[in-house]
């Protein structure tokens, strides 16, 4: 059974994810926040599997209540939910720590299927929807100096991945597919897979979302 909080300011959107949520047989709905502040305490309290967080609350909004979250930890893994396909705010939710996000206009199977992946640990957003947001809104972040100087240390988060693994994170970065790596890369199809989990280990990044931010942020792959 995964457990569900709902995030959202909105009485009657509150109601219609529990409505649809509790009519399936493997989730149920454990608590509602009508804001990030209440969210971060039911988190804390209940320990949801999946929290579906609303960017725009009063008070403290759905990024911050994110970022807080992850930062304690936790292993609730959470799924902004926004107004807009290409909120620019959906970038600094998946920044803050989310495992990815969904339109409130997605078809009620979407939504299911979002919750479920987000539960089995993989990333809702598609590779190749990921790239597009953030390419869309990289651009709108401060120029960043280099992670890495000529002379200097090598990223951390690098490190310890070996040749093969930092292509494969380059490529993940790029929106491939684990069908297009191996295809690519004339690679086994489960070979990829486990490259892509000790990728994950390696570098702690939580799932493929935050896999695709750490190639940004490590200059592995430039906007488009």
């Amino acid at each position: 059974m995964t457990t569900v909080l709902i995030a959202d300011d909105q009485p009657m959107q509150r109601f219609g994810f529990r409505i649809l949520l509790e009519s399936q047989d493997d989730m149920t709905v454990i608590g509602e926040a009508p804001n990030g502040a209440e969210a971060i305490r039911l988190v804390d309290s209940l320990r949801p599997d999946v929290v579906l967080m609303d960017i725009r609350m009063p008070g403290l909004d759905g990024i911050e209540a994110t970022r807080r979250i992850i930062a304690t930890g936790a292993r609730s893994r959470i799924l902004i939910v926004t107004t807009f396909d290409l909120d620019a705010y959906a970038y600094d939710g998946l920044r803050a720590g989310a495992s990815g996000f969904l339109v409130k206009d997605a078809q009620p199977e979407e939504l299911l299927a979002g919750i479920r992946a987000v539960a089995a640990g993989d990333a809702v957003v598609a590779p190749s929807l990921t790239r597009r947001l953030l390419d869309a809104y990289i651009h709108h972040l401060p120029r960043q100096t280099p992670v890495e100087e000529p002379d200097g240390p090598e990223d951390p988060r690098l490190a310890a991945l070996t040749e093969r693994e930092r292509e494969i994170l380059t490529v993940i970065g790029r929106g491939w597919t684990n069908t297009e790596i191996a295809t690519r890369l004339h690679l086994a199809e489960s070979t990829v897979k486990t490259h892509v989990s000790r990728i994950l280990a390696k570098t702690g990044a939580r799932d493929r979302v935050q896999a695709v931010i750490l190639a940004y942020d490590t200059q592995l792959v430039a906007p488009a």
